[in-house]
């Protein structure tokens, strides 16, 4: 038996789920910006690569919301 959960209850749930989608998003393009800045040259393609995948994290975070609430005018 599923149980119905209110609207507000809904939002501090998806709150919760997409609050780590943007730690985690902005943690790893820390990572990167960190391996950019104290690695050698080889370290530039790693680097770039997990700024990149941090980037393709927050775009996942953004599509979420958009998806799930209404952009009220």
């Amino acid at each position: 038996m599923k149980k119905k959960l209110t609207q507000s209850e809904e939002f501090e749930i998806l709150k919760l789920v997409l609050d780590k989608f943007l730690w985690m998003g902005f943690g790893i393009m820390a990572y990167g910006f960190y391996t950019l800045m104290t690695g050698q040259y080889d370290s530039l393609m790693r680097g770039a690569s997990f700024m990149f995948g941090g980037a393709i994290v927050l775009i996942i975070f953004i599509v979420l919301l958009i998806k799930e609430y209404e952009i009220v005018k």
